[in-house]
């Protein structure tokens, strides 16, 4: 069929498997680490202010988290942080990094579902050695056809990933608990763009719903999007 979805992308962090709680539960860690010398909000705007301006220089992931985390604690301190407490910021970052992962429910029943139905891309932007790390751990790397680690993700990301791997955007879907990276983008490109809502999301990601676009749809979990992608094919 002319219109019918040939190609699938999914976002992998919150969106196959849990990812941000073990942020936060991390920077819960850290306020109590710092709180003899700061209140916790003004330590979390203070991290989150660093978080992104070292972006462009870290990118996306745990390890520029935990140097965010070294750099917000001799902030607030006036570079008078204990050793000790640095130590701790690295070991929470260690932990973070061997984390077992979580798939969230209906990540592999969907996967079944749509394997060999559609080509299927994992879509996500972080380190990637870590990203590596969870898909292989996750048990659902046999399920995707492509993987692609990127750096960061825009219209021009999904145009070229949805054309080297399917069909072009036109005839391809993306997935994701991200309005900013895994959606938006995805419309601009052409995609089709169906947003998976996931309880904790960072606020660098939020961005306003494209409601009234024709392209965009919303589910309340990964159950049902093989019935959806069956439905815009048909």
């Amino acid at each position: 069929m002319p219109d019918a979805i040939t190609t699938v992308g999914f976002d992998a962090d919150d969106t196959l498997w849990q990812n941000e709680q073990f942020f936060r539960l991390t920077e819960a860690r850290f306020a109590e680490l710092l709180s003899p010398h700061t209140d916790t909000e003004h330590l979390s705007e203070r991290l989150l202010a660093a978080e992104k301006r070292n972006l462009r220089l870290y990118g996306f992931g745990i390890k520029g988290f935990v140097l965010s985390m070294v750099e917000t604690a001799v902030d607030v301190t006036e570079g008078k942080v204990p050793s000790s407490v640095i130590a701790e910021i690295l070991a929470a970052g260690r932990d973070m990094l061997v984390h077992p992962v979580e798939p969230l429910p209906h990540a592999k029943e969907t996967l079944d579902a749509l394997h060999g139905q559609v080509r299927l891309v994992l879509i996500t932007k972080g380190d990637l050695f870590d990203q590596e790390r969870k898909l292989a751990a996750s048990g659902l790397g046999d399920y995707f056809d492509a993987v692609e680690i990127v750096s960061d993700k825009n219209a021009g990301t999904y145009e070229r990933i949805f054309k080297r791997h399917g069909d072009g955007p036109l005839k391809s879907l993306m997935v994701g608990n991200s309005l900013k990276s895994d959606i938006v983008p995805a419309l601009e490109a052409g995609s089709w763009g169906v947003y998976v809502p996931h309880a904790l999301t960072w606020s660098f990601e939020h961005h306003d719903k494209p409601d009234h676009h024709p392209r965009f749809r919303e589910i309340e979990h990964l159950g049902g999007l093989a019935a959806l992608v069956r439905g815009l094919s048909d």
